[in-house]
């Protein structure tokens, strides 16, 4: 029987609409029960504080639960491996940070791939580290402290939450572009690296901004610069590392990830409550707080930003020799 064109025309376009039907609906269904968000590391780390205030207005955006969950060890590879082992439904979502561009090249054998094996969704933020001394330290600005830490070579203690840390890498960085020797001294976590800066015992730290502002302000610590490429709105009167050592830059980014597969539309709706909630004043204000600035965009500018962050953080690893405890 031959169709008239018309009618054909019409039984074709309802065919080819046919195979995007249950993907749309997937997406506008999406989601159905709730979504879990893991944290790679413990309740009250950065990583924690930074997605709390984003998961709550997420939430109600979504209208299902929202629901943190901490699974701190191995600098971060245990959480990650999580989500990489889950079902790629949209249900279970990473805390993506600059940790997991470092573990890339840190750890030798992991049982997966991040670059790979998590699909990304969205940047959240960047978050600058300060670099701070103990008052006994001489140096009043940073060039003073570079002239300092050349004439006096392996005598400074530079302390760091941990080996592949914000705080370790930043530093071996700056060790690095500025040409100065320290000692590394690694501490199990950021706390007691402050603890151990406040009481004379290392000289120098590459902290992160929330913890030191109370010891800054309260002139217990003294600091020098930020690590980020430009000032701080925070300590809008610190200069930034780059502008006495050219190039140098050393923040943390946040963002969001889920297992690969996870479908391209619920990819693409979670990308857009995120920026949605990333333009709200009220996170906005929190991440400044931190003394970080938001970072919205798409998938794939964040995909480039975090394959960007594993190849510079490669080469900083290699060079300086990391390995992990």
């Amino acid at each position: 029987m031959k169709l008239p064109r018309r009618k054909f025309l019409h039984l074709a376009a309802g065919a080819a609409a046919l195979p995007l039907a249950p993907h749309v609906a997937r997406a506008q269904a999406y989601p159905t029960r709730p979504v879990r968000i893991v944290v790679a590391f413990p309740p009250g780390s950065t990583s924690d504080i930074v997605i709390r205030p984003i998961g709550a207005r997420l939430q109600e955006r979504l209208g299902q639960p929202a629901v943190i969950d901490n699974r701190p060890g191995a600098g971060g590879n245990i959480g990650t491996e999580a989500v990489v082992r889950a079902p790629a439904d949209g249900y279970t979502l990473l805390v993506v940070t600059t940790a997991n561009a470092v573990n890339t090249t840190l750890y030798e054998k992991l049982n997966f791939d991040f670059i790979r094996d998590i699909a990304p969704i969205a940047s959240i933020a960047v978050i600058s580290n300060v670099m701070l001394v103990n008052p006994a330290v001489p140096a009043k600005t940073l060039p003073e402290f570079i002239a300092y830490a050349k004439s006096n070579p392996g005598k400074i203690n530079m302390a760091s939450g941990g080996i592949g840390a914000a705080s370790h890498i930043a530093g071996e960085l700056f060790k690095m572009m500025a040409g100065v020797d320290m000692v590394h001294v690694p501490y199990r976590g950021s706390p007691p690296a402050l603890t151990d800066l406040l009481g004379g015992q290392v000289q120098a730290f590459f902290g992160l901004l929330p913890p030191s502002l109370e010891h800054i302000r309260a002139g217990k610590l003294r600091a020098l610069a930020v690590t980020s490429a430009t000032r701080s709105q925070t300590l809008a009167e610190l200069p930034a590392i780059a502008e006495f050592v050219p190039g140098y830059e050393a923040s943390s980014v946040w963002g969001l990830g889920a297992p690969r597969g996870t479908p391209a539309e619920i990819i693409a709706k979670l990308n857009r409550e995120i920026n949605a909630t990333l333009a709200e004043p009220k996170i906005r204000e929190a991440l400044l707080n931190l003394g970080g600035t938001v970072l919205s965009g798409s998938p794939d500018e964040f995909a480039k930003l975090m394959a960007d962050e594993t190849e510079k953080w490669a080469k900083v690893i290699k060079v300086a020799g990391i390995k992990p405890e």
